[in-house]
């Protein structure tokens, strides 16, 4: 149970939810965790399918408080609400901004300076942590560089132009990827990211983890009202969820990447886990998706202070996070929307 930005987070599996008077009941097997007075919370998010009494659905939606279910694993389930107040005004916020390209470019510009900065603070850690196992000269050069984009970023008011920067950071930013993989190397290694299908170990490790990942964003988004599918640096694509790959963006690095790695240099998997298929599709076995799945949760529930926040939570609640900062800053309660900086 996690209280955030006046959001009840149930985390804990099989809780169920009850209201007494006007506050919130945590239960688990009868026996009360908790209680939470209804009127400091705008939303609730619960993972689990125990679920909540019909008298407190009842009550958020007179109150215009957000219900929502996720399941276990984070995929969005379903979200009970009253009459449309705040939600459709905040929808028409975010798509009256992503039919502006002026307007766009300033929001993605977060998105993509956090993604470029979390990734020169993944090098830099690397040569700290590492530095007799990997080139740490040519680490620091292309850190340097990323920080050259980094200030390029910040002058850039054209969406374009900032797609082209992060191309050219990212590309700068995997030349270094293989010397990350420090255990396993004759079954792991990085050559250039490839996709659809990915072609070997780690591409198959890095695109399921972007898949669970966007799922994840998603269903954040979903929970605090936003549209999945309307973006700002992603343009509208039928069956995208280009808003989700925006926010997505900047945990790629901190979130995705660290993972992959983790999974390899931990040989938490190994050659085993995967098979190639007759068109040269490399994924992983049901064994390995187990043992990914299992990772992904456990890792999930490891904790951090949040950067903005300076609030610890679990890493599963930092898209969830983002995208109530997100919505805040398009209600005009923040002035910028402040990215996920880690350190």
């Amino acid at each position: 149970m996690r209280k955030l930005l006046n959001t009840l987070f149930i985390t804990t599996p099989d809780i169920y939810l009850t209201l007494k008077g006007e506050t919130v009941i945590v239960t688990h097997d009868e026996q009360q965790l908790g209680r939470i007075p209804l009127h400091n919370l705008e939303a609730i998010c619960t993972f689990g399918y125990a679920g909540a009494s019909p008298s407190l659905m009842h009550a958020c939606a007179e109150r215009n408080i957000s219900l929502t279910f996720l399941s276990r694993s984070g995929r969005f389930l379903a979200r009970v609400v009253g009459e449309s107040k705040g939600n459709v005004v905040l929808r028409k916020t975010q798509y009256r901004l992503s039919e502006s390209v002026e307007e766009s470019a300033k929001i993605a510009r977060n998105f993509i300076f956090a993604k470029v900065a979390n990734q020169k603070w993944i090098l830099e850690r690397m040569t700290r942590d590492y530095p007799l196992r990997i080139d740490v000269p040519a680490f620091k050069k292309i850190s340097a560089t990323l920080s050259d984009y980094l200030k390029e970023i910040l002058e850039t008011e054209d969406l374009d132009v900032l797609r082209g920067l992060e191309g050219q950071a990212a590309n700068h930013y995997f030349k270094c990827f293989d010397q990350m993989i420090l255990q396993q190397k004759e079954s792991f290694y990085f050559k250039t990211r490839n996709r659809r299908p990915p072609t070997d170990n780690v591409n198959a490790l890095l695109s399921f983890t972007y898949t669970l990942l966007a799922k994840d964003v998603s269903a954040a988004l979903e929970n605090v009202g936003l549209d999945a599918y309307v973006g700002y640096l992603h343009r509208d694509r039928p069956g995208r969820a280009s808003l989700a790959l925006d926010v997505m963006e900047e945990l790629r690095g901190v979130v995705a990447d660290r993972f992959v790695l983790k999974l390899i240099n931990k040989k938490i998997v190994t050659a085993k886990d995967f098979i190639q298929k007759e068109n040269g599709a490399v994924l992983l076995t049901e064994d390995g998706r187990k043992k990914f799945i299992q990772a992904w949760q456990e890792r999930k529930q490891e904790t951090l202070t949040h950067p903005f926040l300076k609030e610890k939570i679990n890493w599963g609640l930092v898209p969830h996070a983002q995208a109530m900062l997100l919505a805040r800053y398009l209600r005009g309660d923040l002035e910028e929307y402040p990215p996920f900086l880690w350190k």
